[in-house]
């Protein structure tokens, strides 16, 4: 975190400047929240499993909630043509980072309370999704593709690993990739984002819809091994869009190079992978809720991190997906602190259990 706060004020310096005349402003409310954020870390750390146990049902209503009040004028916030924030006024909520985690809590407890269900009957896998296709609905009218990839990814991973069928997942996995199709084909915006992806550097594109890509690419070519210097960035001066956003991955490796791109990838990779461990020691001592629900956040900031960064270096089409931890945005920040603080929690739990059933072998 204190990492992305770096990369937000090295990169937001330029647009800072231009709109508030404080060169530091973005850069001061990326702090405010950062601070917020150990705090709600700490906080959820502190709430029991079995309290998400009985209201996850109700998250995911409330979560739906949100995503249907972004089209309500005067609560709903529109950026860069979507309409993907709920506005109160200090702060702007993305409803589609509510909607992610909800969706998480939801499937494990599902999972735990259904597992025969799950494993055995048609009807115990259909379930889940059919609950989940009403939010990928409203996720593709804000519009939010890359929230329903990530949200999706995620739960097929839980699935997965609660026991459904081969051949249920596999139909599962080819019926997303069919609907991603549809969904990537039926508007004109996205199949030209898709042709600028396939040739970014053609004329038609340059200046275009893949002008984000080349200035991102160009950012990359200049850092070179070791960079241009920290702050030194000749990309974020206007020339390279959502630069302390979607697109600060890109900043940071101009202005750190090889070098410093690989170690902030291994910083969040590394992350990924203890939340994975936390999943696994749960799954050991039979807490089975808190194991689903770390696979499910691993996956979450897995599958946005590889987006992000995927689009950052052009090895994926253009998406408007902030990297974990390091893009600016307080929604964004906040939920991921709240993650983090609940896998704290399960291996809080974990660890009492294990303890437990140590105590009880000694007698």
């Amino acid at each position: 975190m204190i990492l992305g706060w770096l990369m937000v004020t090295s990169a937001s310096t330029g647009i800072a400047e231009y709109y508030t005349g404080n060169a530091a402003y973005f850069s001061i409310r990326h702090g405010v929240y950062l601070v917020l954020g150990v705090a709600v870390m700490y906080l959820f750390s502190q709430i029991p499993l079995e309290a998400w146990a009985k209201v996850d049902v109700v998250f995911l209503l409330a979560s739906v909630v949100g995503l249907v009040l972004v089209f309500v004028p005067g609560i709903g916030h529109e950026v860069n043509g979507s309409q993907r924030w709920l506005n109160f006024g200090i702060i702007k909520v993305q409803a589609s980072e509510l909607a992610k985690l909800a969706a998480v809590f939801y499937v494990s407890g599902y999972l735990v309370r259904r597992r025969e269900e799950v494993q055995s009957q048609w009807s115990g896998f259909i379930k889940p999704l059919a609950i989940l296709a009403g939010i990928v609905l409203l996720l593709l009218l804000e519009p939010d593709f890359g929230a329903v990839v990530v949200l999706m990814g995620a739960v097929l991973i839980q699935l997965f690993l609660g026991g459904v069928k081969a051949g249920q997942f596999f139909l599962l996995l080819i019926a997303t990739l069919a609907l991603s199709v549809v969904v990537l084909t039926s508007e004109s915006y996205r199949v030209e984002r898709l042709m600028a992806y396939l040739d970014p550097w053609a004329p038609e594109h340059v200046y275009g819809t893949g002008y984000q890509l080349t200035q991102s690419l160009i950012a990359f070519g200049r850092g070179d091994w070791f960079g241009v210097g920290l702050g030194e960035s000749v990309q974020k001066l206007f020339y390279l869009p959502e630069a302390h956003t979607d697109f600060v991955f890109a900043i940071w490796a101009e202005e750190t190079g090889l070098i410093g791109g690989a170690f902030a990838v291994m910083a969040l990779v590394t992350v990924i992978g203890l939340i994975w461990q936390v999943g696994w020691k749960a799954q050991q001592v039979g807490n089975m809720y808190g194991a689903y629900i770390a696979i499910g956040i691993a996956s979450l900031l897995g599958l946005q991190a590889v987006i992000n960064i995927g689009v950052n270096t052009g090895l994926l089409p253009t998406k408007g997906l902030t990297l974990p931890f390091y893009s600016y945005g307080g929604s964004s920040l906040l939920i991921c602190c709240v993650m983090i603080g609940v896998v704290m929690r399960i291996a809080y739990e974990s660890a009492q259990m294990t303890v437990g059933g140590d105590d009880e072998q000694s007698e």
